[in-house]
């Protein structure tokens, strides 16, 4: 074990007390660090020796920490943590500190907590190789411990509500994602985990965040269940203005889904780890959803909104037969929702959508965007809740768009309209399930750059228990498709507000490649 009520000659290795009592650590102790740091130039993390870093992908995962080791696992907590180890992407080891009734120790690094793939690896892995992040696992079903958080690699972390598996990711900060001198990556440098009591639901702990243009203070309290929830509050300090910077960052894949063209060869309907973007606009009461798209080039959309109070990547879609895929179980992935803690003042909701040719990589981030410039030694402040767990997450009480599918506007129902597309969004939810089926739903749809809709019409669908709306639009000459709709009846709106694009030169009806 790392550290418990017994210390066995097998445990891991601990270096002397610092000295430091529980009670005289506070989270104001991480900021000032953090504001020394800005106020000192920036020092890169040191690297894990070469060899590690160009392990296979095989043999860092089989360097694999044992369970029984974990931290806290002889004790009464229903809390534990296990160690990442140094390796491969994880190439900048992190100092985790233990706060418990004793004090404030620092974990130090033993080998012989770990099992290896070979001998030839365990023989090179240095004895002071340290960790990347960790672990907390909690006993969320049937009385075992389940991972249900994880932090590793530059300011990530992944985490699961108690039925799903680990697909999305958050991050502590996201620095000029998407800009054209490419995006900086801060790094989560030191961590204190704050022991719970033993019927503690909830965990504390702490993090400093360091990169060339930025230091910060985080402190993370995360409570595990069928919705986990990490409340965060953060300090930044800038080193240096900053063009772009991203609150609260989500990262995500898309490969593609019921509104894309299917690669050739591949089987499985659908490929992505979420499937749209909802934003929730507190000023306006709007609720947004913008489907995902997986774009020939990159794109970066900015959603301007008067008063934040959520926005998120889920995926709604979690039926199956829509992935047809048992090993990666799409069907399965979290997820996830920024509530915001107070005013965040004017910004807007970013959205970068990056090429990519398979599911490997992660193109989807989405972030907030504050209006006023982030000068240097100009201190930010934010407080907000990261939600993972089912799509209900953000608990949208109007109608939600479900499925949105694309198609040429001549085959079904277009007649001689050359260069028209069919749009069709399948609605359901809220006020909507409480309709007769005969009840007057109408389309309200906008359209923009001046497009034409030269059609719209709403229809409920018994066997899917959905109400379906179907556009036929025609984008304007030289320019990108743009529109908006919701579903409404004589006395209210009865659905979120479905937004979608489609830029000059996407061949939807092209053959697959």
């Amino acid at each position: 074990m790392l550290r418990g009520t017994v210390l066995t000659s097998a445990a891991l290795c601990f270096c002397l007390p610092l000295g430091l009592q529980a009670a005289d650590f506070s989270f104001e102790q991480v900021i000032t660090k953090a504001r020394e740091r800005a106020e000192s130039a920036y020092q890169p993390p040191k690297e894990v020796p070469r060899f590690l870093q160009e392990l296979s992908f095989d043999d860092y995962q089989g360097i694999r920490f044992k369970p029984e080791n974990s931290l806290w696992h002889e004790s009464d907590s229903a809390f534990q943590v296990m160690p990442v180890p140094s390796g491969l992407f994880y190439r900048n080891p992190v100092q985790v500190h233990v706060i418990d009734e004793q004090g404030v120790e620092p974990l130090t690094f033993a080998k012989n907590q770990f099992t290896y793939p070979n001998t030839e690896v365990e023989r090179l892995v240095p004895a002071d190789l340290g960790y990347a992040g960790f672990k907390l696992t909690f006993p969320l079903k049937d009385g075992e411990q389940n991972q249900f958080l994880v932090f590793a690699g530059a300011s990530y972390y992944r985490a699961v509500g108690s039925d799903n598996n680990f697909g999305i990711s958050g991050r502590g900060l996201a620095i000029d994602t998407g800009m054209p001198g490419g995006e900086e990556f801060p790094d989560f440098v030191e961590f204190w985990l704050e022991r719970p009591a033993p019927d503690a639901t909830s965990m504390t702990f702490y993090g400093l965040l360091d990169s060339p243009s930025m230091s910060g203070a985080y402190r993370f309290v995360a409570t595990p269940g069928e919705q986990t929830v990490l409340a965060v509050e953060s300090v930044l300090f800038p080193r240096q203005d900053v063009e772009l910077l991203g609150v609260a960052p989500l990262t995500s894949m898309f490969y593609y889904g019921e509104n894309s063209i299917r690669p050739r060869g591949e089987w499985r309907p659908e490929v992505h780890d979420s499937d749209g973007l909802l934003v929730h606009d507190g000023g306006t009461g709007e609720w947004l959803w913008r489907p995902l798209q997986n774009p020939g080039t990159l794109r970066m959309d900015y959603f301007s909104v008067q008063n934040l109070r959520g926005f998120g990547l889920l995926q709604r879609d979690t039926d199956f037969r829509s992935y047809q895929d048992p090993e990666a179980i799409y069907d399965g992935r979290p997820s996830s929702w920024v509530e915001t803690d107070g005013s965040w003042g004017p910004g807007k909701v970013v959205l970068v959508q990056i090429p990519t040719p398979n599911e490997t990589n992660d193109n989807i981030v989405a972030f907030w965007q504050p209006n006023d410039p982030v000068q240097r030694g100009k201190p930010l402040k934010q407080r907000y809740r990261v939600l993972f767990g089912d799509p209900g997450i953000a608990a949208n009480p109007l109608g939600s768009a479900r499925e949105t599918f694309v198609g040429d506007g001549m085959r079904v129902g277009g007649g001689s309209e050359e260069g028209a597309l069919r749009m069709i969004v399948d609605f359901a939810g809220g006020p909507l399930d409480a309709l007769s089926d005969d009840a007057a739903v109408l389309g309200e749809v906008t359209m923009q750059n001046d497009g034409e809709l030269i059609e719209q019409f709403v229809q409920y669908l018994p066997s899917l228990k959905r109400w379906r709306l179907s556009m036929l639009v025609r984008p304007a000459e030289g320019e990108s498709l743009a529109l908006r709709a919701h579903l409404r009846d004589a006395e209210q709106t009865l659905s979120e507000t479905w937004q979608y694009d489609i830029p000059v030169g996407s061949d939807l009806l092209a053959t697959p490649e």
